[in-house]
């Protein structure tokens, strides 16, 4: 599996939230786009906070 830019995952992130929006889509679908959501939010938290660490250990230094 390719490894996604911090734009993809962000552009992934909106779908589910676009998703469930949706009023049609069943309970069961619904939880599942939000576990996706949740795994795709702590992979877009997890690259800033390492940008954030690249970028302090840069000043530092």
């Amino acid at each position: 599996m390719e490894k996604k830019t911090f734009e993809q995952l962000l552009k992934d992130l909106e779908q589910v939230v676009k998703d469930l929006e949706n009023k049609e889509i069943t309970l069961d679908e619904a939880v599942e786009k939000y576990q996706k959501g949740l795994e795709l939010s702590k992979a877009c938290y997890q690259m800033l906070e390492d940008a954030e660490k690249l970028i302090v250990k840069e000043i530092k230094a």
